[in-house]
């Protein structure tokens, strides 16, 4: 009977404990042995062995896991930096690559010494939100760095060795990012929405009203401005500014600028504006056919906090034979881009990582023309599918999120997909050419079409597979109230991580819930909209 009592108690304090682990919100009031919290993890098994047993509470896991990565971090620069100290053996794609890896790292031990130096003191809802985001982005940079290997000709004699700091990194920045996302971050991180009388969230403004300019420079071609060059003029914008401190305005008058603009970490709250799309235009050609990898292919990138563009146009003119050809790489966190145009064919806009929103844009490709690793949302955009080279097919989104806890995803609200003039239109059958919704670049990828304009280019089936069957359990698609001939639903793919959603469903993925655009949007004067229509 003893035992018997014995076996119920033990069952029953089990059985509790789960429930609270996986049903409160947050477990920083709980200690759990390191057995227990790294069953939260993606890496269980590499968890349980790597953290000491005197570690009970989560956020003291979590903290080891953070300084762990912090470690892992600064051995992968060091080992990377040993190899670009001579260059001379290794082929120039490898470099390249290596020169992303470098970079890359550099960046994450900024954001990893940030939230460590963060939780030291008590940790608010929506500083958790931010800090999962920044603990995101980290995984997604180191993602980054080994994609690059891949698309590069193998080379062993770099590739072996790195292999194991690189995969570890992977791992403790994921068990990093578990441990931190059930102990910090909660479902109330938004606070209270308030609608009108109709139920639809008022939240209008004006980009040239209630925008705070710091300074303001000229950059024209015919040098009557303050400069030549839009790097020129980036170069002269202060360090470290924060975001709350104005804009440093960048006024790019009517020209084609060819020139590979880059917008450092350094570089926060910088706003350029042109004269419109198709006047002032940046444009590039490089590509991996040409010896680039993917993200060093970029005509324009940027990752400075609080970047607006306005009225530009950004082009990759490599082509669709060169592959993959960036014409905007964004890694910038509450960036930005309002009434630009995105040209290229493969690859076009890299929504690489952090908090990102899209209004009033264009964005012309073919294969994976939208695609990343960021929480992007996209408002009021026209999407043009290109005409693609025979036997390939057009894929729209490729979403890149590697990992369950990642708050990432790409969200297309009131936009238009249709075609462009070249792929023709239903008269012809597009060319014979089919078109779908998106394909998971990553095993969680993640895509939302909402209140969308679907043309009848798209294939029934809606969305198209990676390989085989990768990620079709792990994905999550999804579409709400779309409409137009395109959007029938009736014959789409039947895969585990598609979803017809409601509107509930649908909230998650608005400006308001998915990328806290109510705190940040209304400092740049661009209009958009929070909720639902």
């Amino acid at each position: 009977m003893a035992t018997n009592l014995l076996k119920i108690s033990t069952t029953f304090y089990t059985l509790l404990s789960f429930f609270i682990l996986f049903l409160s919100p947050s477990l920083e009031a709980f200690s759990f042995s390191p057995n227990t919290t790294c069953n939260l993890t993606p890496y269980p098994t590499f968890c349980k062995t790597t953290m000491p047993s005197q570690y009970s509470s989560i956020h003291d896991q979590c903290n080891f896991f953070l300084i762990q990565s912090l470690s892992i971090t600064k051995t992968i620069i060091q080992e990377v930096s040993s190899y670009l100290r001579d260059q001379s053996y290794i082929p120039l794609s490898t470099t390249h690559a290596l020169e992303d890896c470098l970079y890359l790292a550099q960046l994450n031990i900024d954001f990893l010494s940030n939230v460590l130096q963060a939780i030291e003191n008590t940790v608010i809802s929506y500083q958790a939100y931010n800090f999962q985001t920044i603990l995101g982005a980290i995984l997604t940079n180191q993602n980054t760095c080994l994609d690059g290997f891949h698309e590069v000709a193998p080379y062993p004699r770099i590739t072996t060795p790195l292999s194991n700091p690189l995969s570890e990194g992977i791992k403790l920045y994921s068990i990093a990012l578990a441990l931190f996302t059930h102990g910090y971050v909660s479902d109330d991180a938004t606070g209270k929405l308030t609608f009108n009388n109709n139920n639809k969230l008022l939240q209008k403004i004006s980009i040239v009203d209630n925008v705070m300019v710091r300074q303001k420079v000229v950059v024209n071609l015919d040098g009557s401005g303050n400069f030549t060059t839009i790097n020129d003029a980036v170069d002269a914008a202060p360090n470290n500014t924060g975001t709350n401190n104005g804009y440093y305005v960048i006024y790019v008058v009517t020209g084609v600028y060819n020139e590979y603009v880059s917008i450092p970490k350094s570089k926060q709250n910088v706003m350029i504006i042109g004269d419109g799309i198709n006047c002032t235009v940046i444009t590039g050609n490089r590509s991996v056919v040409d010896g680039w990898t993917t993200f060093q292919s970029a005509t324009f990138a940027v990752v400075g906090e609080g970047f607006v563009a306005v009225n530009i146009s950004f082009r990759n003119t490599a082509g669709s034979n060169k592959h993959q050809a960036v014409a905007v790489r964004n890694g910038a966190d509450m960036s930005t881009f309002y009434n630009c145009n995105f040209e290229g064919y493969q690859d076009t806009l890299y929504t690489h990582s952090f908090r990102q929103f899209y209004k009033n844009c264009n964005i012309y490709g073919t294969i994976d023309f939208i695609f990343g690793n960021s929480a992007a949302v996209f408002q009021d955009c026209y999407i043009y599918p290109r005409l693609p080279m025979r036997n390939q097919f057009n894929a729209i989104t490729a979403q890149g999120r590697t990992d369950p806890n990642q708050n990432t995803g790409i969200s297309i609200q009131n936009c238009y997909i249709v075609a462009s003039y070249e792929l023709g239109d239903a008269t012809n059958n597009y060319n014979k050419m089919k078109t779908y919704l998106g394909r998971p670049w990553k095993e969680y990828s993640r895509t939302v079409y909402m209140e969308t304009f679907i043309d009848k280019l798209i294939d029934p089936k809606g969305w198209m597979e990676w390989s085989g069957n990768f990620g079709l359990s792990t994905l999550y698609y999804a579409e709400f109230s779309n409409w137009g001939p395109g959007s029938n639903t009736s014959k789409r793919v039947t895969w585990e991580g598609y979803h017809l959603i409601n509107g509930n469903d649908a909230h998650s993925f608005t400006v308001y819930k998915f990328i806290r655009g109510d705190r940040w949007l209304p400092r740049t004067g661009v209009p958009f909209k929070a909720g639902l229509h």
